[in-house]
C-alpha cells in the first residue's frame, strides 16, 4: 500500500469517526432538551406530584437522560482515546448497567399502576399513594443495583491492584472477566426479561377483558391498553440489550470487516432509539402533560387556554 492510499484510508476513518460521533451527540442533545423539557414541566406543576403514574414516569425520564448521557460519553471517549482507565471505565460501565436494567423494571411498575387504576379504581387511591409510589422507585434500584455491584466485588477480589491502573478499551467483558459473571449475568437478564415480560402481558390482558365488561368510561380502559401496549414495544427494544451481545458475536463473523459498523447500528438501535419512546408515550400522547409542556415551551400565551382545560378527565 503506498502512502497515498494509506492517508486516504486514515482520512477516512477519521471522517467517519467525526460523523459518528457527530450523530450520536446530536442525538444527545435533541433528546436530553426533550426530557429536559418534561422535567420541567413536572417540576413546575404541583398537579403531577399527587399523581404516582407521573411520578414514575419522570423517574423513567430521568433514568433515561442519566442513561444516554453516560453512553454516549463513553461512545466518543472509546472512538477518541480507544484505550481508557481501567478504573474510570468500571465507573462508568457500572452505571450505564444500572440504568439500562432500570428502564423495563420501572416499565413493569407504571404497567401494575395502570392496571390497578382501570380494573380496581376504588382503591387505587388507597394502594397507589405517593409514598408507596417512592418506596417503588427504591426498591427498583434495589433489584437493579445489587445483582451488578456484585460484579466489582468479585473484580475487586480476583484481579490485582495493578489492573485498575493499566487502560483498556472500554467494554464490559475487559472489565469483569470471570466466566461466573457472564451466567450469572445471563440469568438475571433471562429472570429480569421473564418477570418484566408476564407483568406486561398480564396487565394488558386484564385491562382488555375490564375495557370489555365496562358500560362506562371504555375509552379511559382504551387508552390504558394502547399504552401498556406502547410499553410492551419500548420493553423489546429495550430487551435487545440483552441479546445484542450475542447478535455482534455472530455479525462480526458474518461481516469481519465492519467491526465498528456493526457496533455503531447495534448502539443506536439498541440504546438510543428505545429511548424516544418515553417523550411519545407520557410527555406527546398524553393530554394533560401536553397542556402543560405546551404552556411552557411552545406558546406560552395560551396559559389561561390551560388553566381552563385543567379540569378534563386526564388521558391515561
Amino acid at each position: 500500500m503506498n502512502s497515498t492510499t494509506s492517508q486516504f484510508l486514515v482520512r477516512d476513518t477519521f471522517t467517519a469517526a467525526f460523523v459518528k460521533n457527530f450523530i450520536v451527540v446530536l442525538l444527545l442533545l435533541v433528546l436530553n432538551y426533550i426530557n429536559g423539557s418534561l422535567v420541567a414541566t413536572f417540576l413546575r406543576n404541583q398537579v403531577f406530584y399527587e399523581d404516582p403514574r407521573y411520578i414514575l414516569f419522570i423517574h423513567m425520564v430521568i433514568n433515561d437522560a442519566i442513561q444516554l448521557t453516560v453512553t454516549i460519553t463513553l461512545f466518543v471517549l472509546s472512538y477518541i482515546f480507544y484505550a481508557i482507565n481501567v478504573s474510570f471505565c468500571c465507573f462508568f460501565i457500572l452505571v450505564a448497567v444500572f440504568t439500562t436494567r432500570n428502564t423495563p423494571v420501572n416499565l413493569a411498575g407504571m404497567a401494575i399502576e395502570r392496571y390497578i387504576a382501570i380494573c380496581d379504581p376504588l382503591r387505587h387511591a388507597q394502594i397507589c399513594t405517593i409514598r408507596r409510589t417512592y418506596i417503588l422507585i427504591g426498591l427498583i434500584w434495589f433489584v437493579t443495583v445489587v445483582p451488578d455491584i456484585t460484579d466489582l466485588f468479585v473484580t475487586l477480589a480476583r484481579e490485582p491492584v495493578s489492573f485498575f491502573h493499566t487502560a483498556v478499551f472500554c467494554i464490559r467483558s475487559n472489565i469483569f472477566k470471570d466466566p461466573v459473571l457472564l451466567y450469572k449475568r445471563q440469568a438475571f437478564d433471562g429472570l429480569y426479561f421473564s418477570l418484566v415480560f408476564f407483568t406486561l402481558v398480564f396487565t394488558y390482558l386484564s385491562i382488555l377483558c375490564a375495557a370489555r365488561a365496562m358500560s362506562t368510561d371504555i375509552r379511559s380502559a382504551q387508552r390504558a391498553r394502547n399504552t401498556i401496549l406502547l410499553h410492551g414495544v419500548q420493553l423489546l427494544m429495550c430487551m435487545l440489550s440483552y441479546i445484542s451481545p450475542s447478535m455482534d458475536l455472530i455479525m462480526i463473523r458474518i461481516f469481519p470487516s465492519q467491526i465498528l459498523e456493526i457496533r455503531y447500528a447495534n448502539y443506536l438501535i439498541v440504546y438510543i432509539f428505545p429511548r424516544f419512546l418515553s417523550p411519545i408515550i407520557y410527555g406527546i400522547r398524553d393530554k394533560k402533560f401536553r397542556r402543560y409542556l405546551k404552556r411552557y415551551f411552545v406558546c406560552k400565551q395560551c396559559s389561561s387556554e390551560v388553566q381552563h382545560e385543567e379540569g378534563e378527565d386526564k388521558m391515561v
